[in-house]
C-alpha cells in the first residue's frame, strides 16, 4: 500500500521540498518531471498546481496534499483540513489576498466597485466578497500578471501578496485585505478512515510540523561554574526552561537550550561575559513538543 501525496508545483515547490528534507524525506525532482522520487517506498508523490490539489484530494485521486487555504475556499472542496503550515514562497509567514487599485484611483472601499471590472484568479471568493457587500461588479478570471491590468484592462484586482512590494512596483495601493491564507494539510475523507493511511499521514504531519518549528532556531550548549550559574541564566530570560545538568566535575553544570538564530550574535558574547564556557552552537532539523 502507498500513500499518494500531492505537493504544490510552482512558487511553493522549492520551499516544500526543503521542508520535506528537514522532516527526513529526501524528495528529488529531475528533468522537469511531475513525479519526484522519495526515499520512502510507502509514499508516491506528484507535483500539481496548488489550485487543483483540493479537487484531486476530494475525488480520492490523491490521499494527502499541501495547498493554500485560498484554494480550498475557491474550489469549495469537501476535504478534511488537518491544520496549517505557515510558510510561503519567500519566507515563513502568511500571505494576504487584497483588493488593490491604482494609486490615483477614486476607489476607496467595496461600495466604489459598483459596475467596475475586477481581475483575479480567485473568482468565486471575490464574487462572495462582492455579494457580502451588496455590490454588483464584473469579475474576470486572470491568467497571471494580474498586477499589470489596472487601469487599462481592469479597474481593480484581487491578488495575493506577501510583502506588497509587487503591488507597489506596479503603482497599486491596497484598499482592503480580504483574508489571510496559509499552506494547509488536507486529506481525503475515506483515506483518513483507513487505519494504515491515517497513521502514515499523522506521522508525516508530526515530522513536517517539527521541521517547520525548527526553522530559524539553533541549539546551544555550554558549561557553567556554579558561582556563575544564576548570572548566565539571567541572560536567557526569554528562553523556555533551559535544561540544567550537573557535570562530573564538582560545582560545574551543563546548560542546553534553544534560541532564535537571529539573536545568537548578541547572545553568545553576553553568555561568555556572564561566565559560560565551552559554548557550542548546533543546527536543528526538528523541534517536537
Amino acid at each position: 500500500m502507498k500513500l499518494k501525496i500531492a505537493l504544490p508545483k510552482g512558487s511553493l515547490q522549492d520551499m516544500t521540498i526543503r521542508l520535506f528534507k528537514r522532516a527526513g524525506y529526501n524528495v528529488s525532482v529531475t528533468n522537469g518531471s511531475y513525479f519526484p522520487t522519495v526515499d520512502d517506498p510507502e509514499l508516491e508523490i506528484i507535483l500539481v498546481r496548488a489550485q487543483e490539489i483540493p479537487r484531486y484530494v476530494e475525488d480520492g485521486i490523491i490521499d494527502f496534499g499541501l495547498t493554500g487555504k485560498d484554494w480550498i475556499l475557491e474550489t469549495k472542496a469537501s476535504v478534511i483540513d488537518l491544520g496549517e503550515l505557515v510558510y510561503a514562497r519567500s519566507g515563513f509567514s502568511k500571505v494576504k489576498w487584497v483588493l488593490a487599485v491604482p494609486v490615483n484611483s477614486k476607489i476607496q472601499n467595496a461600495n466604489d466597485l459598483e459596475g467596475k471590472i475586477i481581475a483575479t484568479e480567485l473568482v468565486e471568493v471575490t464574487k462572495e466578497y462582492l455579494s457580502k457587500n451588496k455590490v454588483k461588479a464584473n469579475v474576470e478570471f486572470s491568467w497571471g500578471a494580474t498586477e499589470v491590468k489596472p487601469p487599462e484592462l481592469a479597474d481593480a484586482i484581487v491578488e495575493v501578496t506577501e510583502t506588497g512590494s509587487s503591488l507597489r512596483a506596479n503603482n497599486l495601493r491596497i484598499v482592503e485585505v480580504l483574508f489571510e491564507s496559509t499552506t494547509r494539510m488536507i486529506t481525503n475523507k475515506l483515506s483518513f478512515e483507513n487505519q494504515w493511511k491515517r497513521e502514515k499521514i499523522e506521522n508525516l504531519m508530526l515530522l513536517l510540523k517539527s521541521a517547520l518549528a525548527a526553522e530559524g532556531k539553533v541549539g546551544l550548549m555550554m558549561n557553567v561554574d556554579e558561582k556563575n550559574l544564576q548570572q548566565v541564566l539571567s541572560v536567557l530570560p526569554s528562553m523556555k526552561s533551559p535544561t540544567i545538568s550537573k557535570l562530573s566535575a564538582n560545582g560545574w553544570y551543563d546548560i542546553s537550550t534553544i534560541a532564535e538564530e537571529k539573536t545568537i550574535r548578541d547572545l553568545i558574547p553576553k553568555l561568555k561575559k556572564a561566565g559560560a564556557s565551552a559554548i557550542v552552537e548546533f543546527p536543528l532539523n526538528k523541534v517536537i513538543d
